[in-house]
């Protein structure tokens, strides 16, 4: 049984496009593997959050996680902060990570430009404290998107600097998790790009949206003025919106909007009824989960309590370990 292990940012809602891209594959992926799920409290530091807005924030996350699939009794589902000994081995590891390499991170580079007022240090030694995350469990793979490879990256640089430097075959070196099939790319309803926050509110469909947000945000999504030629190339836009009725409607029924698109016989304000129908009936279970867990204050307290106590059992021996190795000897 190998060990993976993925963060979980603690801003933002669910929506389709997470759902249908890493979330089902999450659950999916609970079943034969050693699972550590932990919700990224500490890295959201770097954008110093309100007291109240973290803890909203990472009960928010947890309950949403929990409502698509991820099972607490099968998997370690953890908050960050809630398994100290990871912040002890982000400092340890800091202690080999040289601020070149940190400041050629592409992640870094990006953040300096938009927070131009809060260029701190976390922002700096960001990918020391992700491969905290991951090889604090000795983790053997890691889902990363595009945007996280090359954080995984310099987790090997990291992993396998220590082993060098001790002279020792302590680290995994984890290597990126293959879905063994391509990700559902859901794009967002404003015609361009994916789904996602950083798009607008109104690109993407979370996964708490009542019926009649997720009606009013459908109606408005971006279409053309409709074909005027018989099997012509849909514009992006409209492309973009059947692909959203292939992951939610039946068969039946992108068929049948297909043959009057390529008929000419589209109506696009019937068209977005049927799909806004069809993503509320998707994700009713969804809301209907994520409202129940919000309201059962001493389950969540549970799950957090039994995932801090099973990632501080993993994590608590990484660290004397390394301790050991390092010369400090174990607590």
């Amino acid at each position: 049984m190998e060990t993976v292990v993925s963060g979980i940012r603690s801003t933002g809602r669910l929506h389709l496009g997470n759902y249908f891209g890493a979330i089902k594959n999450f659950v999916k992926m609970q079943k034969g593997n050693n699972c550590f799920f932990f919700i990224a409290d500490y890295h959201s530091l770097t954008t110093h959050p309100q007291p109240e807005d973290l803890q909203r924030n990472v009960k928010q996350v947890l309950v949403e996680y929990l409502a698509a699939g991820i099972d607490p009794e099968v998997s370690t589902l953890y908050v960050q902060s809630d398994l100290p000994e990871v912040a002890e081995l982000y400092l340890l590891l800091n202690m080999s990570a040289y601020v070149g390499e940190l400041e050629r991170s592409t992640s870094f580079k990006d953040k300096i430009r938009e927070q131009k007022d809060n260029v701190n240090a976390g922002l700096l030694t960001y990918p020391v404290l992700m491969a905290a995350d991951i090889i604090i469990h000795k983790a053997d793979k890691v889902p990363v998107g595009k945007d996280q490879e090359q954080h995984l990256e310099m987790t090997r640089t990291f992993s396998n600097r220590f082993n060098r430097m001790y002279d020792i075959e302590f680290f995994p070196e984890p290597v990126a998790y293959n879905f063994g099939e391509a990700l559902v790319k859901i794009p967002g309803l404003d015609g361009s790009g994916k789904m996602g926050k950083s798009e607008g509110e109104n690109n993407a469909i979370y996964l708490s949206d009542t019926p009649e947000i997720i009606t009013k945000k459908v109606m408005r999504a971006v279409t053309d003025a409709g074909p005027t030629e018989m099997n012509q190339q849909m514009p992006q836009e409209v492309e973009n919106l059947f692909v959203i009725m292939k992951t939610v409607s039946s068969e039946d029924t992108v068929a049948h909007f297909e043959s009057l698109y390529n008929n000419c016989k589209i109506r696009y304000g019937d068209f977005k009824k049927q799909l806004a129908e069809d993503i509320v009936k998707f994700t009713n279970p969804l809301r209907e989960k994520i409202e129940e867990l919000e309201s059962d204050d001493a389950y969540l307290k549970k799950v957090t309590k039994m995932g801090a106590e099973k990632a501080r059992e993993s994590g608590r021996k990484t660290v004397n370990e390394v301790r050991e190795i390092i010369g400090f000897g174990p607590r």
